[in-house]
């Protein structure tokens, strides 16, 4: 008996070993690393990466043009978890997200907030406490302590990428003392001494006081909401030498700015802190669906800050979740100022609460549409870490997609409720060949006639949901496919 098991054994582990070789064999080489899996997931790709797929050729073409071109990273979520060693998790995930080709990560406002350990950085108590003062309950923040923040971001620079800190100019929370106000004859909690001796506040510097207008913008909560023409307000948070803005730059290291709900206060007070910066990178938060007001205040900062495209967002949604595609041909940001455009699928607002009209469902083909047209993307860490959009290896391919032939200009070739077909012209002389997307939200494949501008040339679909080399003809038509409810993105096979 004890042979016949020994054998079993034997045979069961040759069997095994047989097994991983030919699924090594089989597993396309992408020049990018194997994706970070968190402990309990899976990477399940949407096509058998099989030899078969797209010829390494081609994809080898990718890797060749892949140049300067990158995207950002929204590296946490609402409520992310593990509470305490944030910063650690994403100290871990840095050299994968290099790898892909990400270039920034946007990360939550540091501070110590009213919730204190609980908080999600959007109610700022102590913007000078980074997780060493034992105050609201706890020393460190809810992503760790600031030592381990220095640690994220000094890491975050040893791979190339720049760390973008979340920063909440308006609204204030958690004072520690009640205070009447002379104006109103209200009490509240506008007195703040906070443990870090640094921007102490009264209710001289919130809203109304003597120097302005009650209405300043949006107030969030008027009571505690900062009133930047309020020298102790201007001083602390970045004219002075120890601002919050000069400290988080030169001391912390951070490299660039995400202004919250800037609806809430001026834009004059987003130029005056990106220039008591050096211009560092900015992007402003206007969270609205009309482009004329995205556009104007941008125009309004005086060119300092890009904003999110919240126009594009809101089409996304409507074309995609709404089945109707001629919305991606109405107005957006990116289609008047592609390099002042941050696009994005996902963000901790549109998932923390995700009802009808705020946020998008059919993310696999919005993913393909961002990641194919004009604008910088940013991922969403649930997206890709959890798997939420589509499969890690689907995103990675969409990236570098993104970061080798989605160039130059943008031209609708076919719409209507269930197809979208767009093509990017590149750029020839600088070695850039452009793509044709073509989107599909219907139950059946759908096949098209376009005009690729390529003569002659074998294109393949990089996407890898079609598999066939289709050869131009002598004025660069094609006849392009696409599966049901997906996507392919049409290059030439080599360039």
């Amino acid at each position: 008996m004890g042979s016949m098991k020994q054998l079993k054994i034997l045979f069961l582990l040759i069997a095994a070993l047989i097994s991983f070789q030919c699924n090594d064999d089989d597993v396309e080489q992408l020049d990018i690393n194997d994706p970070i899996v968190d402990p309990g997931e899976s990477v399940v790709p949407t096509t058998d990466p099989t030899s078969d797929e797209v010829p390494p050729a081609a994809m080898n073409l990718l890797n060749e043009l892949n140049d300067d071109s990158r995207v950002m990273m929204q590296a946490f979520y609402w409520d992310c978890e593990p509470v305490g060693s944030w910063w650690d998790l994403v100290s871990a995930k840095l050299d994968d997200w290099s790898d892909i080709g990400v270039d920034r990560i946007w990360v939550p406002a540091p501070g110590k907030g009213a919730g204190g350990q609980f908080s999600m950085g959007y109610d700022p108590y102590d913007y000078f406490d980074l997780g060493e003062y034992d105050q609201k309950g706890a020393v460190e923040t809810r992503f760790g302590s600031r030592a381990e923040l220095e640690a994220m971001i000094a890491k975050a620079h040893s791979v190339g990428i720049d760390v973008i800190a979340d920063i909440v100019l308006n609204h204030n929370s958690g004072g520690d003392e009640q205070e009447v106000h002379p104006i109103t004859g209200e009490s509240n909690y506008t007195k703040f001494t906070p443990a870090s001796g640094r921007f102490f506040r009264t209710w001289e510097d919130f809203h109304p006081n003597n120097l302005q207008e009650f209405d300043e913008g949006a107030l969030f909560f008027a009571e505690t909401d900062l009133s930047h023409v309020v020298a102790n307000v201007s001083l602390n948070l970045w004219a002075g030498d120890d601002s919050v803005a000069k400290w988080y730059k030169n001391t912390i290291g951070f490299d660039g700015w995400r202004f919250d709900y800037v609806k809430g206060f001026p834009a004059w007070a987003v130029e005056a802190f990106v220039d008591a910066t050096d211009g560092a990178w900015s992007v402003g938060e206007n969270f609205d669906g009309n482009t004329d007001v995205v556009a104007d205040w941008v125009d309004a900062t005086n060119g300092r800050s890009k904003a999110f495209d919240f126009p594009m967002f809101y089409k996304m949604e409507q074309a995609f979740d709404g089945g109707d595609l001629n919305r991606l041909a109405e107005d957006m940001y990116w289609k008047r100022d592609a390099f002042n455009s941050v696009t994005f699928v996902s963000n901790h607002d549109t998932e923390k609460d995700p009802e009808p009209g705020n946020v998008i469902s059919n993310k696999g083909l919005a993913y393909a549409y961002m990641l194919t047209h004009e604008g910088y993307p940013t991922l969403f860490y649930l997206d890709y870490e959890h798997e939420v959009a589509m499969s890690k290896e689907e995103m990675r391919r969409l990236v570098l997609i993104h970061n080798s032939i989605a160039f130059g200009t943008t031209d609708i070739l076919h719409v209507d409720n269930n197809e979208y077909v767009a093509r990017r012209n590149g750029d020839q002389s600088n070695g850039e060949p452009g793509l044709v997307v073509y989107l599909n939200l219907s139950d059946g494949e759908k096949t098209i006639e376009v005009d690729t501008n390529w003569d002659n040339t074998v294109i393949v679909d990089y996407a890898q949901n079609d598999l066939s080399e289709i050869t131009t003809d002598g004025s660069g038509m094609a006849t392009i496919t696409v599966p049901a409810k997906s996507y392919t993105i049409w290059a030439p096979q080599s360039w």
